[in-house]
């Protein structure tokens, strides 16, 4: 096994964390500007196994902010894209994909599988509040992203308990729909606090459970995932801030 490529990493999180991230498996629904993201910094962490979910293909729209979207791949799937990416970065990777839509049923039979932990990186309602009760009623750890349009700021972006989020037009919208479903605390999010622009928003056709849209800029999606890869590494080696205590200079 080529370990050279980890060394920088095992050097921060030891040889413990290294082996708690090998043998955990990640899965990650939705690989546009969020998901994308997330899905290189977890699979450059050393996680061992990852499964992918995306059924959508790349739009020259995708362009200003998803990894897999470039000039010679309009049309492609974005999980195999995706796939192929992570392969390059990790040839010893247990990579599960799914290139299709999932539908609650469909969903439900595949969160009866234990993963070690879910991001949730889908940026339509419907969809995301199945996997997010889901998840939740089969005590699955998960990490949901809120929305990353119409912001700029990624200093503004925080994570929290959804019960505590504010601001963000997603997360009241997935706060009051999960109210119905008797779930009021216990997912974790990452969101920004800074108002989006509201001059920015579009309707679009309503496909894929998507009525209407913001703009975006580059870099904030792609900071919204990497948070939520964070927070997945993290807990999953249980990582702990380091104490320095005041250096005292020696007295000559």
């Amino acid at each position: 096994m080529d370990t050279k490529w980890m060394e920088r990493t095992t050097l921060l999180v030891g040889q413990k964390g290294l082996e708690k991230l090998n043998n955990a498996h990640v899965l990650i629904v939705g690989l546009g500007g969020v998901g994308s993201y997330a899905a290189e910094a977890i699979a450059r962490s050393g996680v061992g196994k990852m499964t992918i979910i995306d059924g959508d293909t790349v739009d020259p729209t995708n362009r200003n902010r998803q990894l897999p979207a470039l000039i010679n791949t309009h049309g492609l799937k974005k999980a195999h894209l995706m796939a192929e990416r992570i392969k390059l970065i990790n040839p010893e990777i247990n990579l599960d994909v799914i290139d299709s839509f999932k539908n609650p049923e469909e969903m439900q039979l595949l969160l009866k599988s234990k993963f070690s932990y879910i991001i949730d990186a889908i940026d339509s309602i419907s969809p995301k509040l199945y996997l997010i009760q889901t998840a939740y009623y089969n005590n699955q750890r998960i990490i949901s992203s809120m929305g990353a349009g119409g912001k700029m700021d990624p200093t503004r972006i925080k994570v929290a308990d959804l019960s505590k989020t504010k601001i963000c037009p997603m997360a009241y919208y997935v706060r009051k729909r999960l109210r119905y479903m008797n779930i009021f605390k216990g997912i974790k999010c990452v969101f920004s606090d800074e108002p989006a622009a509201k001059h920015s928003i579009m309707r679009t056709d309503g496909s894929n459970y998507k009525r209407s849209a913001y703009g975006t800029i580059s870099y904030l999606p792609a900071a919204f995932g990497l948070t939520c890869a964070s927070v997945v590494i993290r807990d999953l080696i249980e990582w702990k801030e380091p104490k320095y205590g005041i250096i005292k200079e020696k007295k000559k």
